[in-house]
């Protein structure tokens, strides 16, 4: 496993102070909320709401939808104020299509599409009791970890106890106001739509190569599906769209935002064609089984509002004060922008709603086979400590749009928190540093789980590397680091010690994992000249007196100093030095491992073991 190149002794630089940073983006979302809820005259517990339909996978892109309005909600907790956050489960929401790459489904769930999730078998080989139920768990897992706290709804389960039953009584009586004000957004998503088809994917691989982070096709329709979300921004209105609602023009039944399950086939391939507003008698028929049916809606419960009148039912329902949403529901037409009018109905306000942008995930190309489709929260946690994956998340305002590593990048990333973390226990960070480090590590209850002795993270992944993940060399080698201060239990190093082993067996390519030589090169050793022989003399002779992460740093770079009569100790800036030490580095590597570059040269030593090393540099 190769780590960066060693980094050359370079003299220190005295570091450009920086201007205090302003408060974060989450205290400033916060006194939004507060002065929204001033506004409206509220006194009441402030509301900030999320949604997730567990159609399939519910990847990192999603779980921004989440940890949102948890960081909000929290922060207002943090002042004393009552809050909650409300985690709706669109698991009513219609199976829309069988997704691809997942373990145990094939073509024969196509025959439950259209039906609601809550109704859809789970994968073959799942414990859980539906389609809907498997999805949940992983994020349900993810979210204890992180600890983000929620009241979660089942939208099937309201919907089904006649909750909303006055919600859609008062839709459809008012379904004329509603489809007014639909009608004067339909334009525009039609004109937002042709554009899209006539720009096509190219523009979106264009706007991305802008970025730098220039897309293959299939990278950019894969994009285009996680900003997609749940697809509700592309649900239709009750207007006669994709999935076969009754609307303007459909079935000569006018325009109608509730949307019935067949009571024969359980699907929602049904045309509303009548309804009566002094009895509530509605009839249906099914596209599908071609069944026709009259209900009445003060007892059938077996039906949805479409979602851009559900949406804002919800918000005025909960007394939403705080919603984000993605990118499809906040363009021209969308959910988001169409709920503003329709709020008011339901005798609500559009809550304040940031959008949120695209999370990508980095080093996915360079996963193992075993780690299939687009990753999910559990798949970040496997590999992060769940502080870290907080902190990627706190530390961007939710418009700016970033990725997620799993290759190399991740030893950067380690690095970056545990700057962080020093910087803040010495005072010295900035102040949105130092709230976005409080957000990842705590919430207004309950610190989160740390690593007592955070050693970094690359240094443990390279001892795991080059151990092949035998604990008791990694434990006898990791202790070696530092004798004055020994690693007292492997407890101490848990969970990143946990996190690197999974990164280094799971993600790491074989092609790039360290394999230490098991015979000395002796083709190489037979070709150095006096110079070379004498430098490794040096390492060889003082391996043991320097026998610690620290000491072996040193002697690593003072070697090529003693052979030119430098002091050890001196900071020097020398190019011809510096060539030096690159020079011995490679020559080293390539007795102990066979490659130019490796794991830092210090960490590799130690995991070969003092003997080991003197038999393969010809000591």
């Amino acid at each position: 496993m190769t780590e960066q190149p060693e980094q050359i002794e370079q003299p220190e630089q005295t570091e450009r102070a920086q201007p205090e940073a302003p408060l974060d983006w989450v205290s400033r979302l916060a006194d939004e909320v507060l002065a929204e809820a001033s506004h409206r005259g509220l006194d009441e517990t402030i509301v900030c709401a999320s949604g997730i339909s567990p159609s399939g996978p519910i990847h990192l892109g999603n779980f921004r939808e989440l940890i949102t309005p948890h960081l909000v909600a929290d922060e207002i907790k943090r002042r004393g104020i009552d809050c909650e956050h409300l985690l709706s489960w669109d698991d009513f929401d219609r199976f829309r299509k069988v997704p691809k790459g997942i373990d145990g489904v094939d073509e024969s769930w196509e025959a439950y599409i259209g039906m609601p999730l809550t109704s859809v078998p789970a994968p073959a080989g799942s414990p859980h009791a539906s389609w809907s139920e498997h999805f949940k768990a992983p994020l349900l897992e993810a979210m204890a970890a992180t600890g983000i706290e929620v009241r979660e709804i089942s939208q099937t389960e309201q919907y089904r106890a006649g909750v909303y039953r006055e919600q859609v009584l008062q839709a459809m009586r008012d379904r004329f106001a509603i489809d007014k004000v639909l009608d004067q957004y339909r334009t525009l998503e039609a004109v937002e739509a042709a554009r899209q088809k006539s720009t096509g994917k190219g523009r979106r691989v264009n706007a991305s190569a802008k970025q730098g982070k220039a897309l293959t096709e299939e990278q950019a329709q894969a994009q285009t599906e996680a900003e997609r979300g749940s697809g509700a921004a592309t649900d239709d209105d009750g207007s006669g769209g994709s999935s076969g609602s009754g609307g303007s023009g459909a079935g000569g039944g006018g325009y109608y935002p509730f949307k019935p399950f067949c009571t024969v086939c359980g699907t929602d391939n049904t045309t509303v064609t009548a309804y009566d507003d002094d009895t509530h008698d509605l009839t249906y028929t099914c596209t599908k089984c071609g069944h026709t049916e009259q209900v009445n809606l003060d007892t059938f419960t077996n039906g949805k509002l479409v979602w851009k009148v559900d949406w804002p039912m919800r918000w005025a329902h909960e007394h939403v004060l705080f919603e984000p949403s993605g990118v499809d529901h906040q363009s021209p037409g969308s959910s988001f922008v169409v709920g503003k009018d329709l709020a008011p109905i339901f005798g609500w306000e559009r809550p304040v709603g940031p959008m949120y942008a695209f999370v990508g995930i980095a080093g996915m190309a360079k996963m193992s086979s075993s780690k299939g489709g687009v990753p999910i929260p559990t798949d970040a946690l496997e590999v992060m400590e769940p502080t870290v994956l907080r902190w990627l998340y706190a530390r961007r305002r939710p418009n700016q749009s970033f990725d997620i590593a799993f290759g190399p990048e991740l030893q950067r990333l380690y690095d970056e928190w545990d700057a962080l973390s020093r910087k803040v226990a010495d005072g010295s960070a900035q102040a949105a540093d130092r709230a976005a480090h409080l957000r990842a590590t705590s919430t207004a209850s309950a610190l989160l789980p740390t690593t007592p002795r955070p050693l970094p993270f690359r240094t443990i992944a390279s001892v795991i590397d080059v151990t092949q993940g035998d604990e008791a060399q990694t434990v006898r080698i990791l202790g070696e680091l530092d004798p004055a201060n020994p690693v007292a239990s492997t407890d101490d190093l848990r969970p990143r010690l946990d996190c690197a082993e999974r990164w280094v067996l799971g993600y790491v390519p074989a092609d790039e994992r360290t394999i230490v030589r098991t015979e000395p090169d002796a083709v190489l050793l037979g070709s150095l000249d006096d110079a070379q022989r004498e430098a490794l003399r040096l390492l060889v002779d003082m391996l043991d007196e320097h026998w610690s992460l620290d000491g072996l740093t040193h002697l690593a770079y003072a070697v090529p100093k003693i052979q030119r009569g430098i002091d050890p100790d001196a900071k020097v800036r020398d190019p011809e030095l510096s060539a030096a030490q690159r020079a011995f580095f490679v020559l080293v590597y390539r007795l102990l491992i066979g490659t130019d570059t490796g794991p830092r040269l210090p960490t590799l030593l130690l995991a070969v073991g003092a003997e080991r090393v003197r038999s393969l540099l010809g000591g």
